[in-house]
């Protein structure tokens, strides 16, 4: 479920087809969604993140969205926004992995006109900006321990003092935040302050990995490549039993944007209206022997001559076609087939 560079993430749309982050609904009017509608999934893990998103969308309260990278923890953000009573107004999304220093503060708080080398104007910065709506702070535990500081004050007192200026502003908004990391072992390593996360983990909503969401994993492969067919305006390709039984027992490090990305290239590279394992990225692939229960790790010879059979299994023996999907020169394709000893005739056949 969203990647910070996830900000692939311009969620009020269905993703791009090179998007990592869960779908969501197109084509209605957000005042008519129902959470459900706005994501696709059926495990239970799934079902967890939808009642804890209804719980919280209606509160006024401080959320950490926890989760590992690519399980989308901007588009939850996103869905806690649109279903609050703040859906009316913006959202603001700050990525806190980008910006460090003044100006980084600048960026949050605003500045005005004078205030450093190169402040030609005023500035609202994202927290006035965010007024009367929710700004998103993907990434929080990048934030400065000075910078720290400054962002408690702004939240205890719900006011904001450009920098260079005397004057406070105040502001009305409500706060997210995102991490993929540790924040109480942070603030017990002393790099991330006390006061600041307890002042911000109010609610801890922790998004799944992909991989403790098996049920989910072909409902989303499926998606994926759906939105590959619209992209393109082609007819609609399906996952063979093979590639479906790979693309689940794979762990999926990197969530479901990664699944999103296989789902592209295993589109892209397939010619027929079946999606066979050997369009999969071989990452995906190899995965698959870590699943055979009592079979030792093949080797790298091993992995090789699968990795070259299934592709020219795919191409019906061309080992033009075959040496496209597995990135490697025509050459040097036709050596390690020589070394492997495998028989096109027969795969041809």
């Amino acid at each position: 479920m969203s990647d910070a560079n996830d900000r692939v993430e311009a969620q009020g749309e269905m993703p791009k087809p090179n998007s990592g982050q869960q779908p969501v609904s197109a084509g209605k009017d957000d005042s008519e969604e129902t959470v459900e509608e706005t994501f696709i999934g059926t495990s239970a893990a799934f079902e967890s993140i939808i009642e804890t998103i209804k719980t919280v969308a209606t509160r006024k309260c401080s959320v950490i969205i926890s989760g590992e990278t690519g399980t989308g923890k901007e588009l939850v953000a996103r869905k806690v926004h649109e279903h609050s009573n703040r859906c009316e107004n913006v959202f603001v999304p700050v990525d806190c992995t980008t910006l460090t220093g003044q100006l980084f503060e600048s960026q949050l708080f605003g500045h005005v006109k004078g205030a450093f080398t190169g402040a030609i104007d005023n500035t609202l910065g994202f927290f006035r900006a965010a007024h009367k709506g929710t700004i998103f702070l993907d990434e929080i535990s990048e934030i400065p321990l000075e910078l720290q500081a400054k962002l408690l004050r702004v939240l205890q007192e719900s006011a904001v003092t450009p920098v260079g200026s005397t004057q406070s502003y105040p502001v009305d908004i409500r706060v997210l935040c995102a991490t993929n990391r540790d924040l109480k072992q942070l603030v017990h390593d002393n790099k991330f302050r006390a006061d600041l996360y307890y002042r911000l983990n109010v609610v801890n909503l922790e998004v799944p990995p992909l991989r403790e969401r098996k049920d989910d994993i072909i409902l989303l492969a499926n998606y994926f490549l759906r939105n590959q067919s619209e992209f393109y305006c082609e007819p609609g390709k399906k996952l063979s039993a093979r590639a479906q039984k790979i693309l689940s027992s794979y762990h999926w490090p990197g969530n479901v944007r990664e699944l999103a990305n296989a789902m592209e290239r295993a589109y892209v590279l397939s010619a027929g209206r079946v999606v066979e394992s050997a369009s999969l990225p071989s990452d995906v692939i190899m995965g698959d022997y870590s699943t055979m229960p009592n079979s030792p790790l093949p080797t790298l010879d091993d992995a090789k001559r699968k990795l070259i059979h299934e592709a020219l299994k795919l191409t019906g023996g061309k080992k033009l076609a075959a040496a496209k999907i597995l990135n490697v020169e025509r050459r040097k394709l036709n050596r390690l087939i020589e070394k492997f000893n495998i028989s096109v005739d027969n795969i041809k056949n």
